[in-house]
This record gives C-alpha cells, sequence and structure tokens, in this order.
C-alpha cells in the first residue's frame, strides 16, 4: 500500500528536489527543464518505475523524523525490536549535478539493513544499463541520463533492481551518494555525504537564521518560507507551485495535473511573503522572473511557465504509470498554459506595483511592459475566459476575472498617481469604474445575498472571499458581509472551504465531481474573518489549518475531511505563501497584505 502524501518530507537543492518517506524511501522527479532532466522516480507510490528504499529488514514498529534545525536536511529515525537506525538525507548545495546524500547510523543494538534501488529514466519507461565501477561505485546509463552511486556498502543486482544488505550497530556510519550527470559526460568526483551533509544544514540555518518575521507562529512561517525557498529554480528565480505532478484531489480520481510550472497567479502573494521574512534578494529574482516570462505580446501573457520562462508546455498522459493510488491519468505538461485567464493581468500589475511600493529597485523597461499589458486589457477584459480554476468546460464571464480586471486598472493608475509615470490615467479611470459597476451589478446576486461565480449565477465560490482583501470593496460593505456567510453557509465541509461545489449543475469544469476542501481557500477565510474584525474566529480557523500540516510541517493542495489525508501535489507552495500571508494578516504587521492590497480600495459601497 502506497504511503500517504502526508508522510513525505522535502529535500531540495533550489534547482531540483525529492521526496523521502517515513518508510526510509526516497523519490526523486527531477522539475521539467531542470539542467537534471532526468527521472529518478517516476510518481510517489509507483516503486517498480523508480525508488531508493533504506529499511530495516525487521519490522519497523515506531517511525520519528524531524528536519535538523531550521533546514532541509532530514532525520528519520526507524525503531525495530533489534535496536534503532538514523537515516540522515538531504541534497548538498548545488556545485554543477545535484546528489543525493544518506547516511545511516546506528543509534542502539544491531540492526540488519536493506537498500533497494530500482533507477529508471524519462518516466519509468527507460530501463537502464547498470554496471559496477570498481569496488565502491555502480553506475547507470540510459540514454541521456546517468546516475552514479558511491557506497562502502557491496551491491549486487536482484530482476532489475540493485539491492544491498549490511548490518550497523551503536555508532556505525554508512554513506551513500547519488549523483546525476548528463550520460555524455564524465561523472563527477565523489563528495563525502557526512561532510556534505553538515554543510548543507548548516547553508539552510544560515538562510532562516537571515528571516525577519517577529509575529507569532513564526515556527511555521519560517518552515514555510524554507519550503518556498525549496520550490525556488535558484538560477532564474521562478518559484514552481510544487515538485509533483498528477497527485490526486480525490483518491483514485482524474483531478490529477502537473504542477512543476510557475504560476503568475501566486506573483503577489509569494511576494509579500518573501518581503515579510526579509527575503529581498529572493522577492527581487522572482520579480525579475516574471517580468523576463512575461515580455513579449500582451496577447501571449500566460497562466504558468516554465522555470526558465517556457511558454510551450504540452499536456501528455502517461498511460504506462500506474498512478498514485490508482489515480489516472498521470499527466505531465500543463494545458492551462494555453487558456486565457483575464485575472492573472490583476496578479501581474499587483505584484510590480506591490515591488516598486516597497522600493525593490524596477527595470527600466517593466512599466513599458505593463502599459502594452493594460492596452491589450481595456480592449477585452469583458472577455469570458476560465477563470482561476483553469475551468476545462465553456468560459464564462467569472466574477473574479472581472475583479481582478479592475484590480489591473486599479494599480495602474495607482502607478502613475504615486511613482509619476507617464500613462493614460483618465482613460484608465474610466475603465476601472466601468468595471467596478459591472461586477456589482451583475456578479451581485440579491436574491442569493451574495456574490456569485460567473454573472447572472446562483452559484458560489471562494475566489470570492478576495473581494475585500484586494481592495475592490471594504470590509464593511454588506455586500462583503453576506458573501462571506454565505460561502460559511454553503461551502463548508468539516470547518474548511471547498473551491466550489463540483457535484453541482452546471458543472462548470467539465470534469466528474469530488475533490478536498482547497487549502489556499480556508487561509482566504481566515484573511476575510480578520478584516472583518472577527479575530477569534479567524485564529481558530488558522490553528485548525495548522494543525493540518504533517509531521514536518508541510502542506499539500487539497485536505480530504473523509479519510483525514492531504490530496493533491506536495508541497504545495500556494498554500504555504497563504499560511505566512494569513500569519501576517491575524498578527496586524505593517507589512501584511491585507494592510496593503485591501487598503487600495475605493473606500465606499458603491
Amino acid at each position: 500500500m502506497a504511503l500517504g502524501i502526508e508522510d513525505y518530507a522535502v529535500i531540495g537543492d533550489t534547482q531540483t528536489a525529492a521526496l523521502v518517506g517515513k518508510d526510509g524511501s526516497i523519490d526523486w522527479l527531477c522539475l521539467p527543464s531542470f539542467d537534471s532532466g532526468a527521472c529518478f522516480a517516476a510518481l510517489l507510490g509507483t516503486p517498480d518505475h523508480g525508488r531508493w528504499l533504506l529499511t530495516p529488514e525487521a519490522p519497523v514498529h515506531e517511525t520519528r523524523r524531524r528536519y535538523r534545525g531550521d533546514s532541509l536536511v532530514l532525520e528519520t529515525e526507524l525503531h525495530t525490536a533489534d535496536g534503532v537506525v538514523r537515516i540522515t538525507d538531504g541534497m548538498p548545495v548545488r556545485t554543477r549535478w545535484p546528489d543525493l546524500a544518506r547516511v545511516v547510523e546506528g543509534v542502539r543494538g544491531h540492526v540488519r539493513m536493506r537498500m533497494e534501488l530500482v533507477i529508471r529514466f524519462d518516466y519509468g519507461s527507460i530501463v537502464p544499463w547498470v554496471r559496477k565501477v570498481g569496488n565502491s561505485r555502480l553506475r547507470a546509463v540510459g540514454g541521456p541520463d546517468a546516475l552514479e552511486l558511491v557506497t562502502p556498502v557491496p551491491t549486487r543486482g536482484e530482476g532489475m533492481t540493485t539491492v544491498a544488505t549490511f548490518d550497523v550497530t551503536a555508532g556505525d556510519r554508512v554513506p551513500f551518494l547519488l549523483t546525476w550527470h548528463p550520460s555524455h559526460e564524465h561523472p563527477p568526483s565523489p563528495v563525502d555525504p557526512v561532510h556534505q551533509l553538515a554543510e548543507t544544514e548548516r547553508h539552510w540555518q544560515r538562510w532562516a537564521d537571515a528571516c525577519t518575521y517577529q509575529g507569532p507562529w513564526r515556527e511555521a512561517v519560517v518552515r514555510s518560507l524554507l519550503t518556498l525557498k525549496a520550490l525556488t529554480y535558484a538560477p532564474t528565480g521562478g518559484i514552481v507551485a510544487a515538485v509533483t505532478t498528477s497527485l490526486p484531489e480525490q483518491l483514485g480520481g482524474v483531478r490529477n495535473w502537473d504542477y512543476r510550472y510557475c504560476w503568475v497567479r501566486d506573483a503577489t502573494l509569494c511576494l509579500y511573503a518573501l518581503l515579510e521574512g526579509g527575503y529581498h534578494e529572493e522577492a527581487r529574482a522572482w520579480r525579475d522572473w516574471l517580468l523576463r516570462s512575461v515580455a513579449g505580446s500582451p496577447d501571449d501573457l500566460r497562466t504558468l511557465y516554465g522555470v526558465h520562462g517556457e511558454r510551450r508546455l504540452p499536456e501528455l498522459e502517461l498511460p504506462w504509470l500506474p498512478g498514485y493510488a490508482a489515480s489516472k491519468p498521470v499527466r505531465v505538461g500543463n494545458r492551462a498554459v494555453d487558456q486565457l485567464q483575464l485575472d492573472v493581468y490583476g496578479e501581474l500589475m499587483d505584484t510590480l506595483y506591490t515591488a516598486r511600493r516597497v522600493g525593490l529597485p524596477s527595470d527600466e523597461n517593466a512599466w513599458r511592459v505593463q502599459r502594452m499589458q493594460m492596452e491589450w486589457l481595456e480592449r477585452n477584459w469583458s472577455q469570458p475566459d476560465e477563470g482561476i480554476w483553469e475551468v476545462r468546460g465553456p468560459r464564462r464571464h467569472f466574477t473574479h476575472s472581472r475583479v481582478m480586471c479592475w484590480v489591473a486598472l486599479d494599480r495602474a493608475v495607482k502607478m502613475v498617481e504615486q511613482f509619476h509615470l507617464e500613462g493614460p490615467v483618465d482613460r484608465w479611470r474610466k475603465v476601472r469604474d466601468r468595471i467596478h459597476d459591472e461586477v456589482c451589478a451583475r456578479g451581485w446576486n440579491p436574491r442569493r445575498r451574495s456574490f456569485t461565480q460567473s454573472y447572472e449565477s446562483d452559484a458560489l465560490d471562494a475566489s470570492l472571499l478576495l473581494v475585500p482583501l484586494v481592495g475592490f470593496l471594504p470590509a464593511s460593505d454588506a455586500r462583503v458581509v453576506a458573501t462571506v456567510e454565505a460561502i460559511q453557509r454553503e461551502l463548508i465541509q468539516d470547518g474548511l472551504v471547498l473551491r466550489y461545489r463540483t457535484e453541482a449543475p452546471p458543472r462548470v469544469d467539465g470534469l466528474p465531481p469530488g475533490e478536498g476542501v482547497f487549502l489556499p481557500c480556508s487561509f482566504w477565510l481566515v484573511d476575510a474573518l480578520a478584516v472583518l474584525g472577527r479575530q477569534e474566529e479567524a485564529e481558530r480557523l488558522f490553528e485548525r489549518l495548522l494543525a493540518l500540516r504533517n509531521d514536518v510541517g508541510l502542506l499539500s493542495e487539497e485536505y480530504d475531511p473523509r479519510t483525514r489525508r492531504l490530496v493533491g501535489n506536495f508541497p504545495q507552495a500556494f498554500s504555504h505563501i497563504a499560511l505566512v500571508d494569513s500569519a501576517s494578516n491575524l498578527a496586524r504587521l505593517p507589512s501584511a497584505p491585507a494592510e496593503h492590497r485591501g487598503g487600495g480600495g475605493p473606500g465606499n459601497s458603491r
């Protein structure tokens, strides 16, 4: 039986990442376009398609694990009747090619260990040629990819798997180093895993020590910021939504997407989260990545990009993979890249406005790019689109999309007013006000006493919790209060917030019903309650959400209240961004997003 998604922890070197299971397994799924473009492990829970396992031969009756301090070096203690072993895992700070370093230590007694290394490339489709090189090296080559294992433990082949058995007693240290490199190059010189893990711990601890966040819930905030850093592709500054693909939003379901890309929609709140931690260098790198990626024709603005800014991300299904918990299809690529999602224009403008407001040095060409985007949006804001949830059904006039079009024009006006930039500000004001009037007339449903998912519809949508948070209407507006209350009545499951009712007609997303609660939506409710002055209620929900983190502080995209399991891709940047921002909002820190985005609204009930 596959481990639960919550049974994994992430390690990484800011160019690639791997997931470590409680059972001593590692799944290494490199991101598309990463320099290390190989796939060592195809997918969680599919060991025949790639996995590296270190575990006692005797039954394990207790497992304890933790990150070493504020780092991405993980310790897992496995307790058996014969003794206790500790496995320390990390990805050393990158030189050129990525390494996985593992050290097995004897803590107590005498434990017989077993290693199983299943190497598969290209999403499990290539079984490599594996051979021994000397007494301590094993080399695997398949197509463009090569892996080299260095360990003093003798290995042997069994059924397309490399295995080994070895004994560990108290005080022993047994090192393993697995390194990827292009198959046409010579392998790099091996490093000492014990030394590299110690240096890697110091590297991450230094980074965490620089965090300037001083509000409550600091431990959760720091771990979330470390996770965001782990999801960063350092050479470009891009931050991916998750390091996995096709982990299901419902176990056994079809809502299985590839999240190993960078979403423009995450941009503003991600910037706030980094700035809240004092990480201005990372915030600037993220802003610069965004500017480079969106440069070009404004009608080609994409919802998501590759880590280098790639725009062609064709979606493919991999029928030879069984999928996590038999959830199929397994997908790579993401067809949402070609959708029209008008809300991303609002996120782009809000991000660049925020960057200027907090004093990040601006690119001289940035405003030229923004003006081109606004000229396009002036002509096209009234189109139906696929919306924030990237629906695969017919386009609609989504209310949230229109609100974010208002945000785009509002931030363009503010940049002219506050930073003395050139632009047709009078025309932009008129378009901004026209959008505002239309949303209030067509997005508000007087019978339902709520803003609704799309114009003239009855469906509720959790994205409407953002109406006061982006400054479209003040929190005191009666329509805001009524919308929050309607969402609390109708979109709550086990105290947490659904995106919308997937089973309710009409089927807006063109997919079968069923998914978990979307964790960022619950954080948005925390923020909405906070700006409504319902602080105690907001803090109770926030504490509930913190309790959903796994034992090492990580969150996925969604949570299934029925099975009480994390579901969706993991770890999820959006969930951790929302955690940091909600902590800041609840603490009422001067730099909190609600203090700035919400402060930008019209200030009246139009």
